[in-house]
């Protein structure tokens, strides 16, 4: 059974530029794009369909030695379980992070990054600096979207850019497409929960 269902993953579901697109790449970037804009509205649906993607998406990274990227999976999916529990049932209320812990928060950041870097070139990441951004950068957005702060979706907008420059250096041309979708809809998150943040009434 296990073969199967492998044998089904890598299988070819279409050509792009060269690049062979798999049925899991493919199931995984709709359930990914689903569940990112469910976030821009703040519906609680979001989560189940986030873990769904990184489940999915971690196999994949695997496959292609992005580790940074295939640990970041992980991650959303702890973060999926949290954020399910933890927004209310009317989804999230956006608000803002105070500039304090902004600047700490971009401390930790660069910290870690600069900290982190050599032990994914010790076991031959591809793409080490962005890789480790995309790690770094997605596991403060995810803190940050879980704890309902708009600016979460800023720190998305930049880890989207960089993937989607890192992918299609990588020949990764499909996800890169992804991700520049991501970028979009990260644009799109940000205005709307900036705008319910200072101005409560209207909906996301």
């Amino acid at each position: 059974m296990f073969t199967f269902f492998t044998d089904l993953f890598n299988q070819v579901l279409l050509t792009a530029w060269g690049y062979e697109v798999t049925f899991l790449e493919t199931i995984a970037a709709i359930s990914a794009l689903i569940a990112v804009y469910l976030g821009t509205t703040g519906k609680r649906i979001m989560w189940p369909w986030w873990i769904v993607s990184s489940s999915l998406y971690a196999i994949w990274f695997y496959q292609y030695e992005y580790y940074a990227s295939f640990a970041t999976q992980f991650i959303f999916i702890g973060f999926g379980i949290w954020g399910w529990f933890g927004w209310g049932p009317n989804g999230a209320d956006p608000s803002s992070i105070p500039w304090k812990f902004r600047a700490i928060a971009l401390g930790v950041f660069a910290i870690s990054w600069i900290a982190f870097t050599p032990y994914l070139e010790s076991i031959g990441a591809v793409y080490i600096w962005s890789d480790t951004l995309g790690l770094l950068g997605s596991a403060l957005a995810q803190f940050a979207m879980v704890k309902e702060k708009w600016e979460s979706w800023t720190i998305w907008l930049v880890v989207d850019v960089v993937l989607t420059v890192q992918y299609w250096l990588g020949g990764s041309y499909f996800t890169s497409i992804i991700y520049f979708i991501f970028t979009a809809i990260a644009l799109l998150g940000l205005v709307r929960w900036y705008r319910r943040a200072y101005d409560p009434s209207p909906s996301l």
